[in-house]
């Protein structure tokens, strides 16, 4: 990766990073522990829709040069949320008419990635009683 990547990277980083901090701020200013979930759902609805513009302008129609793909869908929607990543892979495989898989990928993911959190919560649980 070249060196200009690399500072994409971590400036679109660091950027969506300081935005969802900041985001769940505001929700949090409100002290309606009702309002719980909604930073993440509001994250991640934000950064799909990031991510989708990026894939037709940057990718689809290459507007910008590989740096700003990099900074935008790498760094800036990977550290704001990366659920907009697995939305861009479910969009792909439908676009695509690959309707199982895309089903599969969606079950797999949400199922295993469930698991693999309780599995973490639980032995964290046991090996720092």
């Amino acid at each position: 990766m070249l060196e200009t990547h690399w500072l994409a990277v971590i400036t679109g980083g660091a950027l969506g990073a300081i935005l969802r901090a900041k985001i769940y701020e505001l929700f949090t200013l409100t002290k309606n522990v009702h309002l719980y979930p909604l930073p993440t759902l509001f994250v991640n609805l934000i950064g799909s829709l990031i991510i989708g513009i990026s894939w037709h302008l940057l990718i689809e129609k290459s507007l910008l040069s590989s740096s700003w793909k990099i900074f935008i869908m790498t760094g800036f929607t990977g550290a704001f949320t990366t659920f907009s990543t697995f939305s861009l892979d479910i969009f792909r495989l439908l676009q695509n008419k690959n309707f199982l898989l895309a089903i599969s990928y969606i079950t797999i993911n949400v199922i295993f990635c469930l698991l693999a959190t309780t599995l973490g919560y639980y032995s964290s649980r046991w090996l720092f009683k």
